[in-house]
């Protein structure tokens, strides 16, 4: 019996071994400080009907599956499960906004639609194949978040995928250490349009981004196949296109489809403008009328510190601690300075894996904060310490706990942002 044979009459995997449902498939990866061939035995014990696993002396018994190699084997597993199924797949990806505009894609296109989507943050090698192996025959539609801090990334999991449509939200400085460049970042993402421009059926693109522009032009996308969305007034009677009406904190917008739809979102940050409008044109061009899209939008709740309002007994806050990079940090910062607030302050965490880069983005960063006359500032993390500033500088959260448990912050709105490494999200009981 072949792997896929095995896979339909046991269609849960796990990688873990310390979660093993019963009647489970157990692939065990390699990483660099484990080797999950040695909890083969362990995930059989605990529920899971075979093991898949590349290292034959944790062959225990003929419920071990001896591969080549495991994660070679968990990604083919998975695009022939997806060429099996009848869902459309959605291939998103972008240095920023990638994971609100798949959640807000999500919640347009579940007006209407079965639709599986990536769950928290998996999208890389590993976590695109899991997420393929959920769909169901029921599946209508599925959106496919797809991460990158290397060049081939995107094409690697554009492979395995085989996404029949493609959206990059946007590209930035992000993952400056991996990528080389900008021009490596732009390039690394473009591996969709090329993707889609051999074998899929159509993108969703910006208008607005020339950046989005040239590398569709560059990847051979035929315009016919670009379905356009604009922050502002648009030419272009079938591109949708859409304002910000209010932004207190709160984003609100009008939205242009045909028709008119106004809509009040949950998300913070006018920054979110584009992403919003993504989903909106993801949602007509699938068939939805403006009113399931308004529906689904409305509805969306931000979660996991991602554009999210916090109210605490003393302050408003503005968490947006998931992740940070120079794009992100400045859209956020910019954003902020326009709110309006009697008493405003900024917690921001360094921005990491910016290689060689990263003393002169936080530098700018810095100038920036000067520049919008932000006064109450807390820097955090170790990038921060070798930049010229006057603003009060903390090497860890722990620090900066300490005094704000001696000097409380009371009746502000505070912008807390900072990469997941810096982990911001242990500040909220202080303040």
């Amino acid at each position: 019996m072949d792997l896929y044979d095995l896979f339909l009459q046991h269609p849960v995997v796990t990688t873990d071994s310390r979660s093993c449902p019963e009647g489970s498939l157990f692939f065990a990866l390699k990483g660099d400080k484990f080797n999950a061939n040695a909890f083969a035995a362990d995930a059989l014990a605990k529920g899971c009907s075979y093991a898949v696993i590349d290292d034959a002396r944790y062959a225990t018994d003929d419920r071990c599956i001896v591969v080549a190699d495991v994660l070679k084997a968990l990604q083919e597993l998975a695009t022939l499960h997806r060429k099996s199924m009848p869902a459309k797949i959605i291939g998103i990806t972008g240095s920023n906004g990638k994971t609100t505009t798949k959640e807000l894609i999500a919640a347009v296109l579940k007006q209407r639609f079965d639709v599986l989507y990536t769950q928290g943050n998996l999208n890389n090698h590993i976590g695109v194949p899991l997420t393929l192996l959920q769909l169901r025959p029921h599946h209508q539609l599925a959106i496919i978040e797809m991460g990158a801090n290397h060049p081939g990334e995107i094409q690697l999991l554009s492979s395995i995928a085989r996404p029949d449509f493609g959206i990059i939200t946007n590209v930035g400085k992000a993952h400056l250490e991996g990528f080389g460049s900008f021009e490596g970042v732009k390039q690394t993402k473009a591996e969709l349009y090329r993707y889609i421009a051999g074998e899929g059926l159509a993108i969703f693109i910006n208008r607005s981004n020339a950046h989005l522009a040239e590398m569709a032009g560059k990847a051979g996308i035929d315009p016919e196949k670009q379905i356009g969305y604009t922050l502002g007034v648009s030419d272009d009677p079938a591109c949708v296109s859409g304002e910000i009406t209010a932004n207190d904190p709160l984003l609100k917008m009008k939205c242009h489809t045909g028709d008119e739809v106004v809509i009040q979102t949950n998300l913070i940050g006018a920054y979110n403008a584009e992403n919003v409008l993504a989903a909106v044109a993801i949602g007509q061009f699938f068939g939805l009328s403006g009113n399931e899209i308004k529906q689904g939008l409305e509805a969306y709740q931000p979660t996991n510190n991602r554009s999210q309002l916090t109210i605490t007994a003393h302050n408003q806050l503005v968490v947006d601690a998931y992740n940070a990079n120079p794009s992100s940090m400045q859209a956020a910062i910019q954003n902020f300075s326009m709110l309006e607030a009697s008493c405003k302050t900024l917690i921001l965490g360094d921005m990491l894996e910016l290689g060689n880069d990263s003393r002169a983005e936080h530098q700018t960063l810095v100038n920036l904060l000067k520049e919008k006359n932000l006064t109450r500032v807390y820097l955090v993390g170790n990038e921060f310490q070798s930049v010229e500033t006057d603003y009060p500088r903390y090497a860890t959260v722990e620090a900066l706990q300490e005094v704000l448990s001696a000097h409380p912050v009371r009746n502000c709105l505070i912008l807390i942002k900072g990469s997941r490494g810096i982990q911001l999200e242990k500040i909220i009981p202080f303040v």
